[in-house]
């Protein structure tokens, strides 16, 4: 989610079915606080666990 993979890239790479996936950034998105994909992991890109994030460069 983090790097702007889609729920189906994301499910792709972490060898999970795409309605896991969907729960999971749901479940994350409905946490107080970021309220879309790309908020939800500006603290990780900060923290430097994010490398390769497409358009952030």
């Amino acid at each position: 989610m983090g790097r702007g993979g889609s729920n189906a890239e994301i499910a792709a790479e972490l060898h999970l079915s795409v309605p896991t996936v969907k729960t999971h950034v749901s479940r994350v998105l409905a946490e107080p606080g970021p309220n879309n994909r790309v908020r939800s992991a500006l603290p990780a890109r900060g923290a430097g666990q994010l490398e390769e994030c497409r358009g952030w460069e």
